[in-house]
């Protein structure tokens, strides 16, 4: 017999509760000080009765404070892409950490750093920024100040972090402050215009109309499900940017996955800027944005008419020393064909069995990927964010997510995502599509 997603739900719950029992004494101690008892709201969005305490991450394993473990498909939404504490990383921190960590000044890996990125992702300058909001927030402000124009285009349903002008949405033609956003500063639509992943019309009238300094997207929408572009969509993006006098910013947090030089590198997208975030640095808190000499340009053009004072972009801990470091072994070791060879093949032979498992159970439902990152939705292939927003089931979702997580196998808490670091290996792969086809004998659908 089976039963209803909520059903499921409930029972997962009691279990969860039962087998957790430090968790839930931790739960009890932190609640008095963090809300929710968690130092960063969204680690409560598990779905669980109380937070999931970690005591422990190697490589592609979690062990919690009660003991139990788990396979990571996760990998802290990609910030632990290449596996948690890889070897490299942690050799680099510690020996960083003996010798400073922060003090404002540049560290004498920089110059090398900055080659490496050059190197790696064919774009001459950089900054770095703690997170990849703090990147697309300044690469905003720089695309503003480059063009003097003063509206950003984004695409409907897209995900750039917490900045304010990104937070919007296409609602019956109209462009809106995102649903659920706590205080916004602003109406985002007098900063932003929505439009549709792969509708190009839409995309040259927006353009068309001379008022956008940029485009900021993924190359692959990632937050809302996963969107792939349409053959031939993205050469018209650049083209049409070029074509109207719009920079073009690549945001790749997601999609670095794609390969050793991201999606950009390996589809010569050929951006303005280019901006990433989480796993860049293999984990340590990282982000950087790159640009062209043409910009470079342009910005001091900016630079040589600006009076003293604040920019509004900055903050007194990016491109410290120990980011260096660990950005640094990360450019050398795990920004690599290499590394990313065994990624590319697991997220293939996931993607392919859960296909299979859905076609044999005669359900009508897309797999989704791109380089190491693979998700899956509960209908056909979404072109654009709207149809992957309609197609959600979120309490399905939920009821899966929380069984999988019971049987020690880790999902992104929100959507169907999953992602393959290289040391992951097949046995767990096929234990993953196991447990899904499990999971569907027991749901009512």
């Amino acid at each position: 017999m089976t039963l209803a997603p909520q059903a499921l739900i409930e029972r997962e719950r009691l279990r969860f509760a039962r087998e957790h029992p430090r968790s839930a004494a931790l739960a009890g101690d932190a609640v008095k000080h963090f809300p929710g008892a968690v130092p960063m709201h969204w680690m409560a969005d598990w779905g669980t009765p109380f937070p999931l305490f970690i005591a422990t991450g190697h490589g592609v394993e979690l062990e919690d404070v009660d003991g139990r473990r788990y396979h990571d498909f996760c990998l802290g939404d990609t910030g632990a892409m290449f596996g948690h504490s890889p070897a490299a990383v942690v050799a680099a921190v510690t020996e960083q950490a003996g010798r400073g960590l922060t003090c404002m000044l540049p560290s004498a890996r920089t110059a090398a750093v900055g080659a490496a990125l050059a190197a790696r992702f064919s774009l001459p300058y950089w900054q770095l920024t703690q997170t990849a909001t703090d990147a697309n927030r300044a690469a905003l402000r720089w695309a503003r100040a480059i063009t003097g124009r003063r509206k950003v285009l984004v695409f409907q349903g897209c995900y750039h972090g917490t900045v304010d002008e990104t937070m919007v949405r296409l609602r019956g033609g109209r462009t809106v402050t995102r649903e659920g956003a706590i205080g916004p500063a602003f109406d985002g639509s007098t900063a932003a215009l929505a439009v549709e992943f792969n509708d190009f019309v839409a995309l040259e009238a927006a353009l068309a109309a001379g008022d956008i300094a940029a485009v900021l997207a993924e190359p692959v929408m990632t937050n809302i499900g996963m969107v792939l572009p349409q053959e031939g969509y993205l050469r018209q993006l650049r083209e049409l940017t070029r074509r109207h006098d719009a920079l073009l910013i690549i945001d790749e947090t997601h999609t670095l996955s794609s390969g050793p030089a991201g999606y950009a590198g390996e589809h010569a997208l050929q951006p303005d800027l280019w901006v990433c975030g989480k796993a860049i640095a293999g984990g340590i808190p990282c982000a950087v944005y790159g640009f062209t000499d043409e910009v470079e340009a342009r910005m001091r053009a900016v630079l040589a008419t600006r009076e003293a004072g604040h920019s509004g972009m900055g903050t007194t801990l990016a491109g410290n020393a120990l980011t260096l470091a660990a950005l640094e072994a990360a450019l050398l070791h795990l920004h690599t064909s290499a590394t990313h060879a065994p990624m590319q093949a697991g997220a293939h032979r996931l993607a392919t069995q859960l296909l299979a498992l859905f076609i044999a159970r005669g359900l009508p439902w897309h797999v989704s990927r791109v380089g190491a990152r693979v998700e899956f939705g509960f209908a056909a292939a979404p072109r654009n964010g709207s149809e992957a927003e309609a197609a959600m089931r979120p309490v399905l979702e939920h009821a899966l997510h929380l069984w999988l997580l019971n049987r020690g196998l880790i999902v992104t808490p929100f959507h169907n995502m999953m992602l393959i670091a290289p040391m992951q290996t097949d046995a767990v792969i096929d234990a993953l599509v196991s447990e899904v086809g499990a999971f569907l004998d027991e749901v009512t659908l």
